[in-house]
């Protein structure tokens, strides 16, 4: 007799009573799915806080995130891929999109989002793209030629790049920020209405984690594109300060203007992260008042089996922690970056408690199960739904940025 594969087997323990077809099927890659796709909307929602409500303050900031949103965007959908049994069949989401369903629906959220931060990067570099066209045109060099075929490829043969041209795509880019924001928040808030709108799972069905997972998604959304913006920095001064060639700007005016742009976007950080933690415990403390029939099993999981990983690691370390430390006067690039970590882990526990955490009990209300990541693999299942996986898909949006930020200037010093 052929033995018969079951997903979840392998990574699944059962402790009391569970049904028999009981596992963890929703494993590391649906936490990072919701993961990725929050950043993406936290990248875009920090962008649109200069190109729609003119935040100046941010103007340096809001170009690298707009970029880094984009990066982010085609590395979102990879965690569903690796999860998928069959992973060509998902690309037939988005050929086939309806609004039937909320992962139907994604492929129209999916590729009407895209466009627009395509469209928004193309107008906000345009003339980026016209100035290099023409500086390249008659150089010599295999490189030169080939830098040139694409820059003359992004200007789509808008080569006006005058006053009143430049105005008119000032006022688009404004236009497309603003429609992009709620698209976004949407992109992500699909996520938890998934969640949300699972009427057998007891710790998911609330109409609040749609709102509870699009604040969370713009904190690790800006907590990310800051702590990114401070590594790149960081290398910068240090390539400044070891390069024998001039360049120029100074290892003291580069870290100058780091460190201000720092402190000017870790106060909006700090105010969705307020909003955030609100959410996250007026939904806590409603479960509790309202004590339904199933509060009994999910006070056991939350004030029981999870409460580490709740109350300790997501609400301690990755909420109250770097909340003090960001609020501490005269910050510091050190302390900003151990803050920033903080958040971007109370982030991923928020996730990490919602997916596994909602699959702790049986639905027999008398029995729990346990999710064993995989740490080394020892086959192509244990590889995706394990801890390599999840770092495959981590740093795939770092290796597109790198490629993007060759060809798009995101970053003020090069």
């Amino acid at each position: 007799m052929e033995d018969v594969y079951v997903h979840g087997l392998e990574w699944t323990v059962k402790e009391l009573f569970t049904y028999p077809n009981e596992f963890i099927y929703w494993s590391i890659q649906i936490v990072m799915y919701p993961l990725m796709t929050g950043l993406v909307a936290g990248a875009f929602v920090l962008s649109s806080l200069y190109h729609v409500f003119g935040q100046k303050d941010l103007k340096d900031m809001a170009k690298f995130s707009l970029v880094f949103s984009f990066a982010l965007l085609i590395a979102a959908p990879m965690p569903l891929m690796f999860h998928l049994q069959h992973p060509l069949r998902g690309v037939e989401v988005f050929f086939t999109p309806h609004f039937t369903s909320a992962i139907s629906a994604f492929g129209i959220v999916f590729f009407t989002y895209s466009m627009i931060v395509a469209s928004e990067i193309w107008f906000v570099y345009r003339k980026y793209f016209v100035e290099q066209a023409l500086a390249l045109k008659g150089k010599e060099g295999l490189r030169n030629a080939v830098m040139r075929c694409i820059y003359r490829a992004l200007t789509l043969g808008a080569y006006d790049i005058s006053e009143k041209a430049l105005e008119k795509d000032e006022k688009v880019i404004k236009v497309l920020a603003g429609v992009g924001i709620p698209v976004a928040c949407f992109l992500h808030g699909y996520a938890g209405f998934i969640f949300g709108s699972v009427k057998a799972n007891a710790l998911w069905m609330t109409p609040l984690m749609p709102v509870i997972f699009i604040m969370s998604a713009i904190v690790s959304g800006i907590a990310l594109c800051m702590l990114t913006y401070i590594v790149i920095m960081e290398w910068k001064k240090f390539r400044i300060k070891t390069s024998r060639r001039p360049w120029e700007v100074t290892a003291e005016e580069v870290g100058g203007v780091e460190i201000d742009l720092v402190r000017k976007t870790s106060k909006y950080l700090i105010g969705f992260m307020i909003a955030a933690f609100t959410l996250e415990l007026l939904d806590l403390v409603f479960r509790g008042y309202t004590a339904v029939k199933s509060w009994d099993i999910l006070r056991s999981v939350i004030y029981g089996k999870d409460f580490t990983n709740i109350f300790i690691l997501q609400y301690g370390l990755g909420n109250i922690l770097p909340f003090i430390l960001l609020l501490l006067p005269r910050a510091s690039i050190r302390r900003t970056v151990l803050a920033l970590c903080l958040v971007l882990f109370g982030v991923f526990m928020m996730r990490w408690n919602v997916v596994i955490g909602g699959q702790a009990f049986s639905l027999t209300f008398a029995g729990y199960m346990h999710y064993n990541i995989p740490i080394l693999p020892h086959n192509i299942e244990t590889f995706k739904e394990g801890v390599l996986g999840a770092l495959l898909i981590g740093i795939m949006p770092f290796g597109l940025f790198w490629v993007f930020n060759r060809v798009v200037p995101s970053l003020k010093y090069k």
